[in-house]
């Protein structure tokens, strides 16, 4: 009982930390004190280290020797192999998802794209962050994009790949939130692949992750 309770807390303290990451409270290249987080989260030195270990592997936080763990910098030529990378792989799971898709198929991207119009984009007591309750609508629209893709190999490296870009959706919104559409953006995503129109849905997808890409470029946000 033990046993597992310490590796439920584990599990706990993970995800704490990697939802502070991927929403942006802990900042690129912000170091990450053991003691600290132990002391804020309430936790022991072991189920904080085993944490950023498995952080460590999935590439959000970084290691160096004699100097302790530190959330992963935004890099250009990172941002660009994984946009690269993922708009692969996500045009993919969209032209399996068309081929495959059913009347439920289609009927559950349009719940998804009507609760995501219906949530507010920014955060209403941080407007320089995105909304926790949007960021889960927004995951659960592009699921639904893909839902009835018939490949598990595809859907878990997207799911890793989304991931990943995460962290950079949630600087780029802010940073470019009033001239972008993005609920035009993820309409037109929506209808093209309702309509069973692959080659323009794929397209519309690549453009709308380049344009994340492509907004985080020409900030300041992204180390060279």
């Amino acid at each position: 009982m033990k046993q597992e309770n310490k590796g439920s807390r584990t599990s706990e303290v993970y995800e704490e930390i990697r939802s502070d990451i991927l929403s942006s409270r802990l900042k690129p290249t912000e170091k990450l004190v053991i003691s600290e987080l132990c002391s804020r989260l309430g936790v022991s030195l072991g189920a904080v280290r085993e944490a950023l270990s498995r952080l460590t592997s999935e590439g959000l936080v970084t290691m160096e020797p004699q100097r302790g763990f530190r959330v992963s910098p935004i890099a250009q030529a990172e941002l660009e192999d994984l946009t690269r990378v993922r708009a692969t792989i996500e045009t993919l799971c969209l032209q399996n998802a068309i081929a495959n898709g059913t009347v439920k198929w289609e009927a559950g991207i349009v719940s998804a794209f009507h609760e995501l119009s219906q949530i507010a984009l920014l955060d209403a007591d941080n407007p320089g962050r995105i909304s926790a309750e949007w960021a889960d609508a927004h995951r659960r629209y592009h699921e639904a994009l893909v839902a009835a893709c018939d490949s598990p190999w595809l859907l878990r490296l997207r799911d890793t790949l989304y991931v990943q870009s995460e962290r950079y959706r949630h600087y780029s919104v802010p940073a470019d939130s009033k001239s972008r559409d993005l609920e035009r953006e993820h309409r037109e995503i929506a209808d093209a692949a309702i309509a069973r129109k692959a080659d323009l849905a794929t397209k519309l997808l690549c453009e709308h992750l380049n344009k994340t890409t492509k907004i985080l470029l020409d900030s300041s946000l992204v180390e060279p």
